[in-house]
């Protein structure tokens, strides 16, 4: 917490504004539209339910196909299977580790040739990191195939001077307890659509008509934000420069004393882009270090030091078995080689550097490097 966040609880319980709506909740959407440079921003109960609420939006049903990033968490494609729609799994390119333009190209024209094109493509920004949005909006607007930007982890990210989350028809950001911001729990909506957006406050409360009893025409969600967790996300936004300085700052820790190791390899940013880092991932080569990315998360996990693989693709998931998936090319799949080869090193804000030289030397300990 950033220590502010008491102030515009008070209000909340001051004013008695306690439900899903209120100051607090108009406030904090306006300023996250107005930090990401967009029109309108709807605050909603978490990014998966703004996902939810784009496809919804999109009138994604039953048979229609949904193109998704694979190296992602399960969030990203879950909502897909809300509206009946079948998910169809991009890979992974090396340069961003994320959907890989060169996949999504193949995917789009067998789909154009067999006439069966996805009503939208979700594009996934990886631990903070932006896809190679000019490639892939490029190819969507080619299709017109509407782009939801999953940038759940990577509020304060930039592509080309552009803050992420806002190149596709809607943007989604997630302030879940392990993101950059938190609400505890909760997430964001953004488009430059404000007759949508309305539409998407219009679902998100139960699809209320205008009526003076209860009168509901369509099927809707319950999915807005509560002005107590509105409160804490403003107070956490006043810090969010801070908290990307802290991270991109714990990287640079970790790459001046990590990534001259053979064998060690961090993950990239891309030029013209710049990520909040909010995870620090590394792959580590097998043949050249010695041993695999598993071994030394156990090793680390031995000192008390919890480390994360990375994703598992969604195409290996047992819940998406059989699902259609484009390979970035026909001898290499960059998604399940991060799987079997990457790790995401502790990088927390608030991690010290005290901490984090430990976690430095567990790693060199365990390579048989002295500090």
């Amino acid at each position: 917490m950033s220590g502010n966040e008491l102030k515009y609880i008070k209000d909340a319980f001051d004013s008695n504004w306690i439900a899903p709506l209120g100051p607090n909740v108009d406030e904090f959407e306006k300023e996250i539209a107005n930090y990401v440079g967009v029109s309108e921003a709807v605050a909603v109960s978490s990014g998966t339910a703004a996902i939810h609420l784009a496809l919804s939006l999109l009138e994604v049903k039953r048979g229609d196909k949904v193109f998704c990033s694979t190296l992602t968490f399960v969030a990203s494609a879950n909502p897909i299977l809300y509206q009946g729609a079948e998910p169809v799994f991009i890979d992974s390119e090396p340069e961003t580790w994320n959907m890989s333009p060169q996949a999504l190209k193949r995917a789009l024209d067998e789909a154009s040739n067999d006439g069966n094109l996805p009503k939208a493509v979700i594009v996934v920004n990886l631990y903070g990191q932006s896809a190679k949005m000019d490639e892939i909006v490029a190819l969507c607007n080619q299709y017109n195939i509407p782009i939801i930007e999953d940038a759940a982890e990577s509020l304060g990210s930039t592509y080309k001077g552009k803050a992420s989350g806002t190149f596709g028809k809607f943007g989604v950001f997630s302030f879940n307890g392990n993101k950059i911001i938190t609400t505890s729990s909760g997430g964001m909506l953004v488009s430059d659509d404000k007759e949508l957006l309305e539409k998407a406050r219009y679902l998100a409360t139960q699809a209320k008509d205008p009526a003076p009893h209860y009168q509901h025409s369509t099927v809707g969600f319950n999915y807005r934000m509560s002005n107590v967790l509105a409160g804490i996300g403003r107070a956490q936004l006043e810090v969010l420069e801070e908290r990307v300085k802290a991270r991109r700052l714990i990287f640079e820790r970790y790459t001046k004393e990590l990534e001259s190791i053979p064998g060690i390899k961090f993950m990239p940013e891309l030029n013209n882009s710049q990520s909040n880092r909010w995870l620090t991932a590394i792959t580590i080569n097998k043949e050249i270090v010695g041993f695999s990315n598993h071994y030394l998360l156990n090793s680390l996990a031995d000192e008390n030091i919890e480390a994360r693989p990375v994703w598992k693709p969604l195409h290996l998931q047992p819940l998406f078995n059989g699902a259609k998936f484009y390979v970035h090319r026909e001898d290499l799949s960059v998604s399940e080689h991060l799987f079997t080869a990457g790790l995401c090193l502790p990088s927390g804000s608030n991690i010290t550097e005290v901490e984090q030289k430990r976690i430095i030397k567990c790693v060199k300990d365990c390579l048989k490097i002295r500090v």
